[in-house]
């Protein structure tokens, strides 16, 4: 399993489409992925708990992945967050 703090760098923050990418990249992988802050904790595959987040730029949350493609998985989901 991977932890990692990652900052969102989205200037829209997670609104609508950027959470449908987001569930797209992260349904690639075989991982079980999760987003997570305060105390929420949600399937990066699920656009319904992802939405429930409400998550705005700059605000940081902690990936967590586990599975056979960890690694890639998480590479991809930090890409995605930090870059655009």
């Amino acid at each position: 399993m991977i932890k990692k703090p990652v900052t969102i760098n989205l200037s829209t923050g997670l609104e609508a489409r950027p959470v449908a990418q987001l569930v797209q990249i992260a349904s690639q992988f075989n991982s079980e992925i999760y987003v997570e802050i305060g105390k929420k904790r949600v399937n990066a595959k699920s656009i319904m708990g992802m939405m429930t987040l409400g998550l705005d730029a700059g605000e940081e949350i902690t990936l967590s992945a586990s599975g056979e493609d960890e690694e890639a998985a998480m590479d991809s989901m930090e890409q995605y967050l930090s870059n655009q």
